[in-house]
């Protein structure tokens, strides 16, 4: 699957479980490291969790996964699907870590009411 493929297919399952501020950037032309960052919050340990799960069932049981760290404690989750890096989010902790700002160079896509 192409990681733009990839990308708006877990935006999709992230809004499906009520994700917040749902922001796709495109980090192509700035780094090495990933195609695009899918950056969102949760309102709760477990319902971070819960996005987190979804995703990963969402991608046929692990076939598009990496690598996945912050299940245990829930206040930023990230799963690396190779050119697709996810970050689940507490709002502190996304406010404290700035991804956003820390890319801001990137192209962003807001998902405000979801994703066609």
């Amino acid at each position: 699957m192409a990681p733009k493929t990839l990308a708006k297919k877990i935006v999709r399952i992230a809004y499906a479980k009520k994700a917040e501020e749902i922001v796709l950037l495109d980090l192509k032309r700035i780094t090495s490291m990933a195609d695009y960052f899918v950056i969102c919050s949760a309102g709760s340990d477990v319902h971070a969790k819960v996005i987190a799960d979804a995703v990963l069932d969402g991608l046929h049981d692990g076939k598009y996964v990496s690598h996945v760290e912050g299940l245990e404690a829930a206040r930023w989750i990230l799963i690396d699907c190779f050119g697709v890096v996810v970050h689940i989010f507490r709002p502190e902790a996304r406010d404290f870590y700035s991804l956003e700002k820390l890319w801001g160079d990137a192209p962003r896509e807001e998902f405000p009411d979801g994703i066609e």
